[in-house]
């Protein structure tokens, strides 16, 4: 009876460690990005993607993060949506961890759903101006080396506007040659935003699908139902690229499973 006990106390120490280990440590994912329409400029420019914080506070996880983040020695940093949680709102822990950001490299932000939804955006948008984050909503900013140009737009989550809407804002004036990143949260929309001509996109929203299945990848994710399309990596379709991060923190689901938060490092390549 003794043996089973203990039996049963390992077995419960384990589990504990497994789970703490799903949801605390952090992957590091690299994907190398080769397009046509990369500027010779940006040989090897580095851009590292973060979503989906969820606020999250516990053992100092925003500066363990920051840390990882420096250490890839980004050219600038992208971050697409939901740094707060609407249901556990900590607007202090994420301009917090977004300061150690800057310290690091020019960071552009989007919205996510949470932000929306919480219905205090407006205080943590000017939060995030005052420290130095490029708040992207619906317009674009170019981004200079040796005389060339490349532009990156944000988006609004489609909870504030349409996104036809905010597609048009960003894009406008843009030269239909120039190279164009786009931040939007949600992936699901991919289809949208390549018909816009988009050759980069950067997405978040799906948090992996919360659990990972072996040979067939996660399985449930907001705005795409059970067994997901786009959850995690690189996808194209026609001529647009799209990276989709499982994100940093939980929100509704408390647990992650076989799939780890994560910080990817993209490198931008040209043919």
């Amino acid at each position: 009876m003794r043996r089973r006990k203990v039996k049963i106390f390992i077995l419960l120490v384990l589990l504990i460690i497994f789970l703490y280990s799903e949801n605390n440590f952090i992957s590091i994912s690299k994907i190398n990005i080769k397009l046509e329409k990369v500027p010779k400029s940006l040989q090897g420019y580095k851009i590292v993607h973060l979503s989906d914080f969820h606020n999250k506070s516990f053992l100092n996880y925003g500066n363990r993060v920051a840390e990882k983040v420096k250490a890839l020695n980004p050219d600038i940093i992208v971050f697409t949506g939901d740094l707060i949680d609407s249901r556990r709102y900590k607007e202090e822990v994420s301009l917090d961890f977004m300061k150690e950001l800057v310290k690091i490299a020019p960071v552009y932000y989007v919205n996510g759903n949470h932000e929306i939804r919480s219905g205090k955006f407006s205080t943590l948008e000017q939060g995030l101006k005052e420290i130095g984050v490029n708040t992207l909503r619906n317009r674009s900013e170019s981004i200079s080396k040796n005389g060339e140009e490349v532009y990156i737009m944000g988006i609004d989550d489609p909870l504030y506007k349409p996104l036809e809407e905010t597609l048009e804002g960003a894009i406008k004036n843009l030269q239909h040659s120039s190279f164009k990143i786009l931040l939007a949260h949600r992936p699901e929309y991919i289809s949208e935003y390549s018909s816009y001509n988009v050759d980069l996109i950067f997405s978040g929203h799906a948090h992996g699908g919360q659990v990972r299945l072996p040979f067939i990848g996660g399985l449930a994710a907001p705005g795409q139902g059970v067994f997901p399309k786009y959850t995690n990596g690189k996808y194209e379709i026609d001529n647009t690229t799209m990276v989709v991060s499982r994100g940093l923190g939980n929100s509704v689901f408390p647990q992650r499973l076989f799939n780890r938060p994560q910080i990817i490092e993209v490198t931008l390549l040209s043919k």
